[in-house]
Parts: structure tokens; C-alpha cells; sequence
């Protein structure tokens, strides 16, 4: 697997998780620019209807002008092979200066090979909001590497596409995140219910057909003592997973006291591998590094009776393995492949209070 160019990552700040060393991005206002990057697979010219129904949505509730980048639109197969040109459009975006923001149309599972192609310094020297999940993790993990605070959440297709309209929970936290330079505050669990169905993207006529929805059981504090503070890091654990060992992966330095968010795909990875993967945390030194972990509702469709399965998965490693019984840990959190979804700014501080059962990010995530 190629590595990023070692030159490009000797550019970037030494420490991080300290939030005056990271760059926050200029905040959204209504009637900016925003950049809608196909960086792994190309759902837009599968499903263009479903594209353009996100792209819909999006502008009429925040106010903004998409503009696609030359290969957002591109075929999915010529994509697939073109993995420079996907990069390139990414590097476009951030070079722009009439764009505001970044907007990824839908996940995949091969944005890794575009960092052979990437320029931290154009990230850096042009900071702007980049929105996305799942395999945008890995974009995510480029942005903070060049210094910059990147937000997990929506796409355009799964998000901003939702079938008859947008979730209010996901509205509020985009507007909350990307469009005030408050400080973000307490995040709450949904209430209203969420969405797992899967309802036919082929056809057209499907868009309008809301989704069934499950009824909201808040969130479970699995463990933890007091209160805790870190800063945000994380992303899907499955490609999480597939850094480890390349110049992305981030120092011990990097993890000291981090606040780590983990979620899992559409492709609903048993609880087996989240165990997997937080022993290879365990084992790399950083599980005992950190101030806690956030764990999203299993993705993909996992009955809800069996999401106490990956409870048990994380606390055979956290707990029973490495003893780390004061180690916050707050399962079914509406994050990652779930809808709707809360949006988590990298490298901003956050706070668990175990006491008050409370998830709070304490900083602005934008500026002025």
C-alpha cells in the first residue's frame, strides 16, 4: 500500500488535541459556495436522482450553492480507476477560495488510494469545512494530520438525501456545528426515533416514501468514573483499521488524551470485529491513553436486541482485558451509519460526565 509523502507530514504541527494548534475553519452563511467530491465510489452517476434529491435538500435548508467539482458526476467505473482524478478534486476544493465547504456525495471503501496524491500544505494554507463519514475517514484523518478541524457526518446522498426530507435532530446539529462559532455544547440523544430500513435507491419514485422508523432508547453508559476530557478522534473502525501501519496513522503524542469515536458500516461487521480492532489498540499502547470512547449504533441492519452484543465486545477489551474499569464508554450514540446522525468536529475538546450521564463538546468547531 502506498504511503503519503513523508515530506507533506514532517510539515505538519507535532502536537495535536490541544485546540489552539488546530485550525478551525471559517463558519457557513447562507448563500456561500460548497463543493460537493466523489472520493471513493460514485453514487452519483448510479443513483443521479438520489444526488440531486441530497443536493435539493441541502440548499433549500442551509441556504448554499453546490457546485460540483469536474469528476464529482463522473462514472462510477471510471472513478473507480481514477483515483488521482478523485484526489485532484479534493486538492481543487480546498484550493478555491469562493468555496466555503466540502461536502462528500456518498462513502465507498478505497479512498485510501488517494493519498499518494495529496498536498497537506493546500489543506492547510486553505482551511474550509469538510463534511463526510465512513470512508471519508480517511480525508478526515488527512485534514487533521495537516492541522485542521474536519467534521464526521451527513453526505449528500446518505444524509442530505433522506427519503421525504431531513431529519430535524441532524439539521440542528449541522447548523449548531458548521454555522455558529459558539461554543457547541451539550449533545443530547435523538429522541424521534431512527432509520435503518433500506428503501430501493433505483427507484425514482422511492424518494418521497419516508422510512419506517425504531423507537429511540438513548444512549448507555457503559462504564466510567467522573469527568473526562479529550479531544475528538476516530472515525468508522473498519477503516480506521486499514491505516494502521501507514504514514496516516497518528503518534502516541496524537492519542494522549483523546476522546475516541468509533463507529461501524452499512456491511454490519459482527461484534467480533470491533473486539479485533480494540485489541489492536490495546496493543499499539493507546487504549490506556485515552479519556473514553463513544461507540455509534451498530450500522447496517443489526437487530436492535443484539447491539448488546458489541457492548460486551467492548467491554471484554476495555474492561476485562486491560482493566481499564474508569475508561468512559458510551455505546449507541447517534453517530456514523445511522440516521439522522450528530456531527463530531475532530481535534475540538469534549467532555464525558459519567455522573450526570452527559456528552458535551466544550468548544466552538468554527471561527468567524
Amino acid at each position: 500500500m502506498p504511503a503519503i509523502d513523508n515530506k507533506d507530514f514532517t510539515k505538519a504541527p507535532t502536537v495535536f488535541g490541544e485546540s489552539e494548534i488546530m485550525i478551525k475553519p471559517p463558519k457557513l452563511v447562507s448563500g456561500d459556495k460548497v463543493a460537493t467530491v466523489s472520493l471513493s465510489w460514485g453514487g452519483p452517476s448510479v443513483f443521479p436522482h438520489r444526488y440531486h434529491a441530497g443536493v435539493r435538500q441541502f440548499e433549500n435548508e442551509f441556504g448554499l450553492t453546490v457546485v460540483e467539482m469536474p469528476h464529482t458526476l463522473k462514472n462510477a467505473d471510471w472513478l473507480a480507476h481514477n483515483p488521482e482524478a478523485r484526489a485532484a478534486d479534493l486538492m481543487q476544493a480546498f484550493a478555491d477560495p469562493s468555496i466555503k465547504g466540502i461536502v462528500t456525495t456518498i462513502g465507498g471503501e478505497d479512498s485510501i488510494r488517494l493519498l499518494p496524491f495529496l498536498d497537506l500544505d493546500v489543506i492547510r494554507k486553505n482551511p474550509k469545512i469538510f463534511l463526510g463519514y465512513s470512508d471519508a475517514t480517511i480525508s478526515h484523518l488527512v485534514c487533521y494530520k495537516a492541522g485542521l478541524v474536519s467534521f464526521y457526518g451527513p453526505t449528500i446522498m446518505a444524509g442530505f438525501g433522506e427519503n421525504g426530507g431531513l431529519f430535524p435532530y441532524m439539521v440542528e446539529s449541522v447548523r449548531r456545528t458548521l454555522f455558529s462559532s459558539e461554543p457547541i455544547g451539550e449533545i443530547k440523544p435523538n429522541q424521534d426515533g431512527w432509520a435503518v430500513e433500506r428503501i430501493e435507491w433505483g427507484d425514482p419514485g422511492n424518494q418521497e416514501h419516508k422510512r419506517s422508523l425504531n423507537p429511540s432508547t438513548g444512549w448507555k453508559f457503559l462504564q466510567g468514573e467522573g469527568v473526562r476530557r479529550g479531544h475528538l478522534i476516530g472515525g468508522c473502525i473498519e477503516v480506521v483499521d486499514w491505516i494502521r501501519g501507514t504514514d496516516l496513522w497518528l503518534s502516541h503524542d496524537q492519542w494522549q488524551d483523546a476522546i475516541l469515536f468509533l463507529e461501524t458500516s452499512e456491511d454490519a461487521p459482527p461484534p467480533a470485529t470491533v473486539r479485533y480492532a480494540l485489541r489492536a489498540f490495546a496493543a499499539l499502547g493507546i487504549l490506556g491513553r485515552l479519556s473514553g470512547i463513544l461507540f455509534g449504533r451498530p450500522g447496517g441492519r443489526v437487530a436492535p436486541e443484539r447491539f448488546s452484543e458489541y457492548d460486551n465486545a467492548i467491554l471484554q477489551i476495555v474492561r476485562d482485558e486491560q482493566g481499564l474499569t474508569d475508561l468512559p464508554v458510551i455505546t449507541n450514540m447517534d453517530f456514523g451509519h445511522t440516521d439522522p446522525m450528530f456531527v463530531l468536529p475532530y481535534g475540538v475538546q469534549a467532555e464525558i460526565d459519567c455522573n450526570l450521564k452527559r456528552f458535551s463538546i466544550l468548544e466552538n468547531a468554527v471561527s468567524d
